[in-house]
């Protein structure tokens, strides 16, 4: 009977650290999905390229450590390489190299950058794309990243101003009501830029807000932005945090 007590104790105490175990690892995104797919396509050095939102740069093994930095971040942070190995039928290393994948930010269509080799700053060895900086009076590695990127909803840099974004049919009165009108949606109206694509641009004071799109008498989400939150209604809306 104590057996038993205790066999159905200790399988309730398993069962119960595999659900809090669940609760406190978050399911990978569909970002970090595509990051670990790629780097595990990855099988050997060679010049930097894109796939997709990525771009992928490798090194040589024959050092101790890699890093890159890149303009966009006034080169202020070095992102170190990762050792990959690559195996043999009998699972023993047959090779290993360096890599980084970086997650390019959407405003980026153009990436200089330098690698640091053991700590010493030089241009890419693997890629033949190389410039002078006046800025910083350095050669630098260059490679193009343009790419087409669709609208969202945001805060741009040049002229501070948050810009709001609409996709549908062409024709159509999409106006904006949120916590910084007092939910009236009367007062400001997305004006169509492009066929189907609506668009407003607004001096919104740092904070966060919350707001939803209105055509008629019918509102709905900014499906550009995955912020979402519910009103004082209870109804769900958009949310948004200016800095």
């Amino acid at each position: 009977m104590k057996k038993t007590i205790f066999l159905s104790m200790t399988l309730m105490l398993f069962f119960t650290s595999l659900a809090f175990a669940a609760k406190e690892v978050p399911l990978p995104t569909e970002e970090e999905l595509d990051y670990l797919k790629l780097a595990s396509s990855l099988s050997g050095p060679g010049e930097p390229y894109m796939s997709g939102d990525f771009v992928v740069f490798t090194a040589d093994k024959n050092a101790r450590h890699v890093g890159i930095a890149f303009d966009f971040e006034n080169f202020e942070v070095i992102h170190s390489f990762k050792l990959k190995n690559l195996y043999d039928q009998d699972f023993e290393v047959a090779d290993s190299f360096y890599f980084y994948i970086l997650s390019l930010p959407k405003t980026v269509q153009k990436i200089q950058y330098r690698i640091v080799v053991d700590g010493l700053w030089t241009t890419d060895p693997l890629n033949p794309r190389k410039v002078y900086n006046r800025d910083t009076e350095m050669m630098l590695s260059e490679l193009l990243a343009k790419r087409d990127v669709p609208p969202v909803t945001e805060k741009h840099e040049d002229d501070g101003l948050v810009h709001f974004i609409y996709e549908g049919k062409s024709g159509q009165e999409i106006r904006l009501g949120g916590s910084f009108t007092h939910w009236d949606s009367w007062i400001y109206r997305l004006k169509e830029v492009a066929p189907g694509l609506y668009a407003l641009a607004l001096p919104l004071a740092p904070g966060t807000y919350q707001y939803a799109y209105y055509t008629g008498t019918t509102s709905f989400i900014d499906v550009t932005n995955p912020e979402r939150c519910y009103t004082p209604e209870g109804k769900m809306a958009s949310l948004i945090v200016v800095k």
